[in-house]
């Protein structure tokens, strides 16, 4: 899990002259569609599959609605996409603007995300409006809500990864923590003596809300035609929420 968001970022925010990807003709002919994750990351993904976290599992399932198999290209950094041997990358931010920078094509977006408060489950927080000069919230060193959360002059403590905040929350260090509900849900899921109360993120605020979409490397308009439809398939039957329920993760509709 540790890695992720470092990677998230990369892909979205710097990713500058990644490989030409394979068109769908080339893939269905290989016979595998190429996705690139972080061995590490779970909920997101992992090398040693137990579990292969939700990105490697509807990763499967987009591979199965195009006929072919899912090949994995482990990455630690968005500079080895570069070199990767892969097609799709899961969880980018669908926003044009975020994506100005990068040669990736974003899909339709299928779930939403953001920024949440975590506290414990006692607390009296109830928003992010209620945080104040005596709250200590944990941030992800650098993040957009380190920033916003500092110019309210709210006290901070910066880890350099999200379940590290969570850990601090647990060990009553810091009265919430700043983190993605995907990964407090998944916390909750494996830390069931420690959990937390999710806040939901603040929609009041831009910069702390975001939909999520696949990112694919260049693909011609076959294959983004193809992965549209395959998304629009497996959220219709409910295999999507299936598979991040197995996270303990509870998608919410893009905006």
């Amino acid at each position: 899990m540790k890695a992720i968001l470092p990677l998230l970022v990369g892909v979205v925010a710097g990713l500058t002259g990644p490989a030409e990807a394979r068109p769908l003709d080339t893939i269905q002919s290989v016979g595998a569609l190429g996705l690139c994750a972080h061995p590490n990351s779970l909920p997101f993904a992992s090398k040693t599959g137990d579990p292969p976290g939700f990105q490697v599992e509807l990763g499967q399932a987009l591979a199965r609605e195009l006929g072919v198999s899912l090949k994995l290209d482990w990455i630690i950094t968005m500079f080895q996409i570069r070199s990767a041997d892969c097609d799709i990358v899961m969880d980018v931010i669908a926003d044009p603007e975020a994506q100005s920078e990068t040669n990736l094509r974003i899909s339709k977006p299928y779930y939403r995300t953001g920024v949440a408060l975590a506290v414990p489950s006692a607390s009296k927080l109830t928003s992010f409006a209620s945080l104040d000069q005596h709250t200590k919230v944990g941030v992800q060193v650098g993040s957009v809500a380190a920033m916003i959360i500092g110019q309210r002059h709210v006290p901070t403590s910066t880890f350099g990864f999200e379940v590290d905040s969570l850990d601090a929350l647990a060990n009553h260090e810091i009265d919430a923590a700043a983190v993605t509900p995907t990964v407090a849900a998944y916390f909750n899921l494996t830390h069931p003596d420690k959990a937390v109360r999710i806040v939901g993120p603040d929609e009041s605020e831009a910069g702390l809300n975001w939909n999520v979409a696949v990112g694919m490397v260049k693909p011609d308009q076959k294959l983004r035609d193809a992965i549209e439809a395959a998304l629009e398939r497996l959220r219709a039957d409910g295999t999507i929420e299936r598979i991040y329920g197995r996270y303990g993760i509870v998608l919410q509709s893009p905006r």
